[in-house]
């Protein structure tokens, strides 16, 4: 009965991951064809209308949009909705979050080298986190909030926690951090997952020869 428990634990853990996204991957087409289908079938009649256009034209809108994103112009135009979601009350946290976590997770505005193994003071303890904000960057930032209140030669480190859509931000000195060759967005699936996954690829800190 034990090995029989044991063979039901392998195969949801293979099983789960697989539904979870198809879940979800079939929301989102669900929800785009459901906002844009109309629009379509208004457009082109019924008889021209044919499922999953309306799933292609996101996609085609999305690659218009992060290309004409380039120029300043058109870059104000496409922050509009974000800068008003930021100024509804019910609506600016969450959005604010979710912004910062998209940001994140493509690396935007992050350093080269700004997943780093921190090391806890007082301790031999060390833990992957990602490094958001650098002391040394007041001068070019001073209405950042976070860079004001560090200390010099200190840095803030995001820790992701595992198996929980959260984590702390902590303010160390710069020689608690040691630089690792390893993605923001892999690093966030390596603790989110507890290591427990198979790593895509190895990685390497500064010291390692």
């Amino acid at each position: 009965m034990k090995r029989i428990f044991q063979f039901l634990l392998k195969g949801l853990a293979i099983l789960l991951p697989i539904i979870v996204t198809i879940m979800l991957a079939r929301w989102l087409l669900v929800t785009v064809e459901t906002w844009l289908s109309p629009i379509w079938k208004a457009l082109l009649g019924e008889s021209y209308y044919f499922p999953g256009l309306a799933f292609a034209s996101f996609l085609l809108l999305a690659v218009l949009i992060g290309f004409t994103s380039q120029w300043s112009f058109l870059q104000s135009i496409w922050q509009l909705p974000g800068k008003l979601m930021n100024k509804l009350p019910l609506l600016r946290n969450l959005y604010g979050t979710i912004n910062d976590v998209f940001d994140m997770m493509q690396g935007k505005d992050f350093a080269d080298e700004s997943v780093v193994l921190v090391t806890m003071p007082g301790s031999k303890m060390q833990l992957i986190g990602i490094v958001t904000k650098r002391s040394d960057k007041k001068a070019k930032d001073k209405n950042d909030k976070l860079v004001n209140i560090m200390p010099d030669d200190h840095v803030a480190v995001f820790l992701p926690m595992a198996y929980n859509v959260g984590g702390y931000m902590i303010m160390v000195p710069k020689d608690c951090v040691q630089s690792i060759d390893m993605k923001p967005a892999d690093a966030l699936q390596l603790t989110i997952s507890a290591g427990l996954g198979k790593s895509q690829g190895n990685f390497k800190s500064d010291d390692n020869d």
